[in-house]
């Protein structure tokens, strides 16, 4: 078994991208998917799902120079859970991609 996740969208905000100390790098997008159904009366359901992605190293650096909001792509990467506490003490909690490959799709 493993924890791998695969995702064609296109993606929603420009990349932000953080210069971490030691010269780390991460970059964080968001990427919108689309789905579609037809109920029983035939009438379309369209759907879409957005997904939070975050990339570290040379990942983040392709991630930063190519991509802008709107451009298609497909990820490869891992489900991953975290929670925090917000400013007000309540408990928030955040599912996460985490990108080991990008491929730019489209023109």
């Amino acid at each position: 078994m493993k924890n791998r996740v695969q995702l064609i969208g296109r993606v929603g905000q420009d990349p932000e991208v953080k210069n971490l100390e030691g010269g780390k790098k991460v970059a964080t997008i968001t990427i919108a998917t689309n789905d579609a159904y037809y109920k029983d009366n035939g009438d379309k359901v369209e759907q879409t799902e957005w997904h939070r992605v975050t990339a570290w190293g040379k990942t983040a650096d392709i991630i930063e120079k190519y991509l802008t909001k709107g451009k298609e792509i497909a990820i490869e990467g891992k489900l991953t859970h975290r929670s925090y506490d917000d400013k007000n003490g309540e408990k928030r909690y955040v599912t996460d991609i985490v990108a080991n490959e990008v491929l730019l799709l489209g023109k």
